[in-house]
């Protein structure tokens, strides 16, 4: 009896089905090398360990790329729950893949026959991953595909004929009636597919930012951001993401991290010069050049120890490094906002208070200094008898310990712990800056008005004052005159703004105060280009939260300074801005 061999139809059938039992049978937890109750976060470490093993670039050898492919896929199966709980349920030998295991258009790691459309058709292995082989738009760990004109023929990922000399799509013409490019899915497996960049969404942790999140939380508000700039279609993105997750995990409460999708948000994308090219970029919301923030990319190897030291050397510097033999927290500049210091025996300032430095910096001056021993002179003179030490100095130039002997736990809740500190020593500067204000407004009922000064501005005409009267004065005789003049007026301005209603009517809404025009030229040319140098006196009208002010520099009479600064509070006079912030040396 005459043997027949099988037909080539039957030979090519049995090999995929081979080859895809072969597929079903790749393991994610050996892949990666974890158990199967693994947790995330060893997942994700074993994940990041293979990765930087075959990477493409790093990794020349011979089977590095599928097997770096075969490390993406893995992650992501375990790295999604639901994919990781489809393959647990269905995915060992004895369950039945492509039967309600996975969502539709998304294979969830298991094998398929998948039809692309007109022209393309595949058998496929997986998702996710980096390599793109066989139809376009998915990621497999290997492809079969067949196609008319305009599909792919290839075998085992390769382009072109196949490897055994002759075009598979010609037997399969005989075999089923026609080419495969009209046909549907092959035995009623899959469903269509989308890249895994486009299926994936970003990590909870990674946040979405757009233009308007940009405005609102990155720009210049102090806090560090490593941000990802990508577009759906680039390779990669998932690998991108793990390395974000860990740094930020290494940094955690030092910085933020996002990603924004220059697909959808193009223009802000164009705007910002962060458009990705082949590959998704990192890049750095910097602060380590000058207090004003700045984009800077990070074009090193993606391991997450090297992008950390990269994100700690742009952390904000908003700390003024000074010397103990030049201690002088009493020193101020015109915000006299609360000054903190730092004494510590590190030799460049700690990642902690730099980190606080940028949170505060719009609310607190902050100092730091080597200090080799409590011994020290300077540092036993503040009664500090354990670093690190922190110092406050309030607006009234009163100096406390706020902690001393420092302990640190991990850098969160150190940041999260020195943030209630200083949060409740602002409180009590506002307190204190209050009882000063109080007290001057009493002082100048009495005919003494106080004379403006960079230490006292916040206190007597800060933001929180509505209008400040000033009497700019250059001489002795011009200075006892206004002072007369304006501590008087003062008395009949208060109660007739009172009776009127034009505030709140409570006594420190409104300050009076000197000016010694000849030690603050800078200060009147904020109002005036000249400084007002033709007038040895002139009243000035000053609303801080509105930088606008008015001036009057006629006849100094009780009866004219009266009606200026009646027309004032009554707005009767218009108002000009400033030509700058107005400021104290």
């Amino acid at each position: 009896m005459e043997i027949r061999p099988p037909p080539l139809s039957f030979v090519i059938l049995s090999t995929l089905l081979l080859l895809y039992a072969e597929a079903k049978t790749i393991d994610p937890y050996k892949v990666l090398g974890v158990e199967k109750n693994a947790g995330q976060r060893e997942i994700q470490k074993a994940f990041h360990k293979l990765s930087l093993q075959y990477h493409p670039d790093k990794n020349k050898n011979q089977g590095a790329q599928e097997k770096f492919a075969e490390i993406n896929n893995a992650y992501d199966i375990l790295s999604d729950e639901e994919k990781r709980k489809n393959y647990d349920m269905y995915g060992d030998e004895k369950g039945a893949p492509g039967f309600g295991a996975g969502h539709p258009g998304d294979q969830g790691g298991y094998t398929y026959f998948t039809s692309g459309g007109p022209g393309q058709s595949g058998f496929t292995s997986g998702s996710g991953g980096w390599q793109h082989m066989g139809r376009q738009g998915s990621s497999q760990t290997f492809s079969f595909s067949f196609g008319g004109p305009g599909g792919s023929r290839s075998f085992g990922g390769g382009g072109g004929p196949s490897s055994f000399g002759f075009d598979l799509n010609d037997i399969f013409s005989g075999f089923f009636g026609g080419g495969m490019k009209d046909q549907g899915q092959f035995g009623g497996f899959g469903g269509s597919s989308r890249s895994q960049s486009q299926s994936r969404s970003s990590p909870k942790s990674i946040r979405a930012i757009n233009s308007e999140v940009f405005r609102k939380e990155i720009a210049d508000q102090g806090m560090t951001w490593l941000l990802l700039s990508y577009t759906p279609s680039l390779q990669g993105k998932q690998y991108y993401e793990s390395i974000i997750e860990e740094v930020a995990s290494l940094l955690q409460g030092a910085i933020k991290v996002g990603s924004i999708n220059c697909e959808t948000e193009s223009t802000f994308c164009k705007d910002l010069g962060m458009r990705p090219g082949r590959t998704p970029r990192l890049l750095v919301y910097s602060y380590k050049g000058s207090e004003k923030g700045s984009l800077e990319e990070y074009e090193g190897d993606l391991i997450a120890k090297n992008i950390k030291t990269f994100c700690q050397e742009h952390l904000p510097r908003f700390s003024k490094r000074i010397s103990l033999n030049h201690l002088d927290l009493s020193s101020s500049n015109v915000e006299t906002y609360p000054r903190v210091m730092l004494f510590s025996t590190k030799k460049d300032t700690p990642v902690i208070w730099r980190v606080l430095s940028g949170l505060y910096h719009k609310r607190f001056i902050f100092y730091d200094a080597e200090v080799h021993d409590v011994s020290d002179p300077a540092v036993k003179k503040l009664g500090v008898d354990a670093l690190p030490a922190i110092i406050g100095c309030l607006s009234n130039g009163e100096k406390q310990i706020l902690k001393s002997g420092v302990s640190v736990k991990d850098l969160k809740s150190a940041i999260q712990d020195l943030s209630t500190l200083l949060d409740s020593f602002e409180k009590k500067n506002k307190k204190v800056a209050s009882s000063q204000t109080r007290k001057m407004q009493t002082d100048s009922t009495e005919g003494q008005l106080p004379l403006l000064m960079a230490s006292n501005f916040e206190a007597l005409c800060g933001e929180k004052t509505p209008l400040c009267i000033i009497g700019a004065f250059r001489s002795s005789r011009a200075r006892e005159k206004l002072d007369s003049l304006l501590s008087k007026v003062s008395q009949k301005s208060l109660s007739r703004r009172q009776n009127q209603s034009v505030a709140s009517g409570s006594r420190d809404s409104i300050s009076y105060m000197l000016l010694d025009a000849t030690k603050q030229p800078s200060f009147l040319s904020a109002f005036d280009k000249s400084g007002f140098k033709s007038s040895d006196n002139i009243v000035v009208a000053y609303k801080p939260r509105k930088r606008k002010f008015a001036a009057y520099m006629g006849d100094m009479t009780m009866e004219e300074v009266e009606i200026f600064i009646g027309s004032v509070l009554n707005g009767d006079v218009q108002f000009t801005r400033t030509r700058q912030k107005p400021v104290l040396k």
